[in-house]
C-alpha cells in the first residue's frame, strides 16, 4: 500500500490523467444503505457504475441506495470523495466489482488531496470482501 498527494481534479479522466493511471484503474468506494438503515461497501472502478439489480440479487434485498453524505460519514468517519475500507470507523460488508481482480488500484486515502494504491487481492483478502459481478458500463452523456 502506498499513498500519493494530487492535486484537485474536475473529473474522472482529469484525476486518472494526475495519476498516470486509466480511468478503470481508480476505484471509487461507495456507501451503500439497506432499508434496515445498515450499510455496505460497493468497490466500483470508474469507468463503470453500480448495477443496482445485480447488487440487490447478492445482497438479497429488494432495496438498496447510495447513502447521503451525512450518512457515510456518520457510518465511515470519512467525506465523501475520501471513503475507503481501510480505517473505516465501522466495519462494513465489501462487495468488490470483479473487474479488479489482479489488479493494482488507486482509491481514496480518507482525505483530500491524496490517493492510496494497493493490490486490489490483497485488499480483497484482508478485508474477507465478497468478488461480484455488480457493476455496469457507465452509460454516455
Amino acid at each position: 500500500m502506498s499513498f500519493r498527494e494530487r492535486p484537485a481534479a474536475n473529473s474522472l479522466a482529469e484525476a486518472a490523467a494526475l495519476l498516470g493511471i486509466p480511468p478503470r484503474g481508480i476505484v471509487k468506494t461507495l456507501v451503500v444503505k439497506r432499508s434496515d438503515d445498515t450499510y455496505l461497501f460497493a468497490l466500483v472502478p470508474g469507468d463503470r457504475a453500480i448495477s443496482w439489480p445485480k447488487l440487490r440479487a447478492l445482497v438479497g434485498v429488494n432495496r438498496l441506495q447510495l447513502a447521503p453524505p451525512e450518512q457515510a460519514l456518520a457510518a465511515t468517519g470519512y467525506e465523501r470523495g475520501t471513503i475507503v475500507p481501510v480505517g473505516s470507523s465501522t466495519a462494513l460488508p465489501i462487495f468488490v466489482d470483479e473487474t479488479i481482480v489482479g489488479e493494482r488500484i488507486a482509491m481514496g486515502a480518507g482525505a483530500h488531496g491524496y490517493s492510496m494504491f494497493v493490490e486490489a487481492d490483497e485488499l480483497i483478502a484482508a478485508y474477507d470482501a465478497i468478488v461480484a459481478d455488480i457493476t455496469k458500463p457507465l452509460e454516455s452523456a
